[in-house]
């Protein structure tokens, strides 16, 4: 036996023959790296690894500030270090580039993108804070699994490649499957978190089916590539082409709760902690819009006039059934659920229209949307008190009397995403709506009008329960509010009306976040 192996070790070294084997002096060409290109993404996934760690080194697992302060300063710093990145692309001399071999992209649409998921992250994190103590919920895996969630967000943002976007995907979803079901003590958080991960891993496989077809018709997964190649030459696999863009949808769709592929949603929004349901409304969101618009606004704007019908029909589905299924609902959770797959319409309004205009809108939306939707699970989260089982209607009976300010406040959050003038959710609907009709989709900008209606009994049915229902036979809830809420609902706040009366401020931002996709060099 140690005869033969020293037999093949010689023959691997030497040849057949016990000639040298020839060897290449060409250097293996690697892709060269950008640092500051990909830095907040570095210093989202470090702050996961060192908070791990330093938890790790600690006698005591009970939760922490520090944890909460960390967390929030590592989505500051990622948002820091996309600050460069943001005058760096919007310099005339330097503009959008790339790196990692043109797989992964910086341009303004990626870095807006990277600011909204970092709020995200910070509101999520301080409506965590007070959470995991009042349900006696020990360590800092729900820090970590933010971080790591809000890591694969970025990477959809930055994503120039469809491999590299699927990646961005799962790291994204796989932190979020557990955050649904962190809850140990509640069988529905269990639910919750099983049902999210088995139907996610559905809409994992028909995304890379879609990009298995994309390849075949484009030979290529790099999305400047495949647009260079529209631009330069007839392809004949049409047919292929259009069935990618579709199991492409199915997985955003999933990502972002369109119909039909939200069934998911109010299940999963309802069993899983509240606070989680606020990053999962929030950044989830986002990062799935944005892997929707890179893929299918730029790369694919070639055959816009073929996937445009999709979108809308998908958008007329998601709005009506969000609004309609929403007012029938009685746990306020669900009403939620199903309000955040009517607003996922809305933002698909913006896509459908295929045009600068239509992302500008779509960005706004998404960014106002982050502090709307943040604030109101904030304020469930606190109704909901110890146990987080009292999201019943009847449960926020009376909630006015005993706490104004905080029915005032959800008030506020209810009407904005209403579209109420003088709250960042009016110029969200109107400027979606705007660029609908621009684009000459008349009839859907006429469907996001009726589901506004629609969707305002839902909210106003809340609004009646807080002021002018008698409170049960309990009397009206008593709710403590924690320092990191109260800080988190304060920004929500100020966000809500201050893009209510100043607008252009996000607006202009979202203007300067041309998306473009880049190729190296």
């Amino acid at each position: 036996m140690i005869g033969v192996l020293g037999s093949l070790g010689s023959l691997g070294s030497t040849g057949s023959l016990g000639q040298p084997l020839p060897v290449d002096p060409t250097p293996i060409a690697r892709p060269g790296v950008d640092w500051g290109a990909v830095a907040p993404v570095l210093v989202l996934i470090g702050g996961a690894l060192v908070l791990m760690l330093v938890s790790s080194l600690l006698r005591s697992r009970r939760v922490t500030v520090f944890y909460t302060v960390f967390t929030c300063v590592v989505a500051l710093g990622a948002a820091g270090a996309a600050v460069p990145l943001w005058r760096e692309v919007n310099d005339a001399d330097r503009g959008p580039f790339s790196t990692l071999d043109g797989a992964v992209g910086v341009d303004g649409f990626s870095t807006f993108v990277t600011f909204v998921l970092a709020a995200a992250v910070v509101l999520a994190a301080l409506l965590i804070d007070d959470y995991l103590r009042r349900e006696e919920l020990d360590g800092v895996e729900a820090y970590v699994l933010l971080l790591l969630s809000a890591t694969g967000g970025v990477i959809m943002a930055h994503a120039n490649d469809l491999i590299v976007l699927f990646l961005g995907l799962e790291i994204l979803s796989l932190a979020v499957y557990v955050l649904a079901a962190m809850h140990r003590r509640r069988v529905t958080s269990q639910e919750a978190g099983m049902k999210y991960f088995v139907l996610g891993a559905f809409s994992s496989a028909f995304f890379l089916y879609g990009v298995a077809m994309i390849y075949g018709g484009t030979g290529s997964t790099n999305l400047a590539t495949i647009l260079e190649t529209f631009s330069t030459s007839a392809l004949t696999d049409d047919g292929l082409i259009l069935a990618g863009l579709a199991l492409l949808l199915v997985g955003f769709g999933f990502k972002v709760a369109a119909v039909p592929f939200q069934f998911w949603t109010p299940d999963v929004y309802q069993g899983a902690p509240s606070p989680m349901v606020a990053w999962m409304a929030s950044g989830v969101k986002v990062a799935g819009f944005a892997g929707l618009i890179r893929v299918f606004v730029l790369a694919f704007s070639a055959y816009s006039v073929d996937w445009q019908p999709m979108i809308f029909a998908v958008a007329v589905a998601t709005m009506l059934v969000g609004a309609v299924l929403a007012v029938v609902q009685t746990d306020v959770k669900r009403m939620m659920a199903y309000s955040s797959i009517s607003h996922a319409g809305y933002v698909l309004v913006g896509v459908q229209a295929a045009s600068q205009q239509g992302v500008e809108a779509a960005l706004f939306y998404l960014a106002t949307y982050t502090f709307l939707v943040a604030g109101t699970f904030g304020v469930i989260t606190l109704v909901g008190r110890k146990g987080d089982g009292l999201h019943s209607l009847d449960d926020y009976r009376g909630l006015a009397r005993t706490r104004p300010v905080l029915a005032l406040v959800l008030s506020l959050f209810l009407f904005a995403q209403a579209g109420v003038p003088l709250t960042s959710g009016f110029f969200a609907k109107f400027y979606v709506i705007t660029a609908a009709v621009d684009a000459g989709s008349t009839w859907l900008a006429a469907v996001a009008m009726l589901s506004a209606v629609i969707a305002a009994f839902l909210y106003l049915r809340i609004a009646v329960s807080m002021y002018m229902a008698d409170p049960g036979e309990e009397g009206a809830p008593q709710v403590a509010i924690p320092a990191g809420a109260a800080i988190a609902l304060t920004l929500c706040v100020i966000v809500t009306i201050g893009a209510g009366f100043w607008p252009g401020a996000i607006a202009e931002m979202a203007r300067d976040a041309v998306p473009v996709l880049t190729s190296l060099g």
